[in-house]
């Protein structure tokens, strides 16, 4: 089903079968501390990698030169490699400067921030903070406006915090276990009691969801990511019984669609995956909201009967 990235409950206008689900993997530190008399100390640096062992880390999966990074960075080949060293110590805006130039995640930045002796910067709350009701309410304004059409919104590790009632719709007959909150959308996808008996393009579909969990284990490096991708890949797949025009229709041409039987009929969707510009918040950084655009007149038809 999801194509979407990373990372409470949403609130939505209209409540669907499939219920919303909280939990996420938590990490991170803690801030600074305050001294018996009151007064803020600076964190210490967390014991493991320095913050130059993790800078170049980042600098060598984005495969970007040192000169490459410090003309980026406004800096100089010869601190950056002193940094990485261990010879200089980044001031709190090199850190985040270095970590915004090679697009590491908010969360990873925390951990750059508080390898240096900084405290971090990006907060953590729950989709229930009060501070995210806003939020709350757009996300569920957003899968209303959407429906009848499929739409779900998911945290980093793919738990399913918002859905609308297209998404209800695919979701009939799927084991009540995999509806059971939190619900795993990696795992309503490509479990054999899940979704994945009535996807006609099973194979394809698979591929594509396991690569998009390999790009984002590169990027994480998240245990509670590597335990699902582990899990996932080791469902059996069962005997394809594909149309042998599974795959091949409208969306072909420009996009992977996801093909599905519902009802008797054969459904073609093709995914939209959006998520937050310039986050300061861990749990809204991570969030993905993944639409299903019909990739052919019958699809829109069969969905638009199903709502009146």
């Amino acid at each position: 089903m999801t194509g979407a990235a990373t990372r409470g409950g949403a609130a939505r206008q209209r409540r669907p079968a499939v219920p919303p689900a909280r939990g996420r993997e938590q990490t991170g530190g803690a801030a600074a501390a305050g001294s018996a008399g009151g007064t803020a100390r600076t964190p210490q640096p967390v014991r493991g990698p320095g913050v130059g062992t993790l800078l170049r880390d980042w600098r060598r999966r984005r495969r970007v030169s040192q000169l490459e990074l410090a003309l980026r960075a406004r800096s100089s080949a010869r601190h950056i490699s002193f940094v990485e060293t261990g010879r200089a110590r980044p001031s709190e805006e090199m850190v985040l400067r270095l970590a915004e130039h090679l697009d590491v995640p908010v969360r990873e930045r925390n951990a750059l921030l508080l390898a240096a002796g900084y405290a971090p910067r990006y907060t953590e709350r729950t989709l229930d903070d009060p501070a995210l009701g806003a939020l709350r309410e757009g996300l569920g304004r957003l899968l209303s406006a959407y429906e009848p059409y499929p739409a779900v919104v998911v945290d980093g590790t793919y738990t399913m915090v918002a859905a609308n009632r297209g998404i209800t719709l695919l979701a009939q007959g799927v084991e009540p276990e995999l509806l059971v909150p939190p619900v795993n959308t990696m795992r309503l996808a490509l479990h054999p009691g899940g979704l994945a008996p009535r996807i006609r393009n099973l194979p394809q579909w698979r591929g594509h969801l396991l690569e998009q969990l390999e790009r984002q284990l590169a990027l994480t490096r998240s245990p509670a990511l590597r335990a699902l991708y582990d899990e996932v890949a080791a469902y059996p797949v069962a005997l394809s019984r594909d149309d042998p025009a599974a795959g091949t229709g409208a969306a072909a041409g420009f996009a992977l669609p996801l093909v599905i039987e519902h009802d008797g009929r054969l459904l073609s969707f093709v995914s939209s995956i959006s998520t937050f510009n310039t986050p300061t918040d861990i749990t809204v950084a991570e969030l993905a909201i993944e639409a299903f655009l019909p990739a052919d007149p019958a699809t829109a038809a069969h969905l638009a009967a199903h709502a009146s």
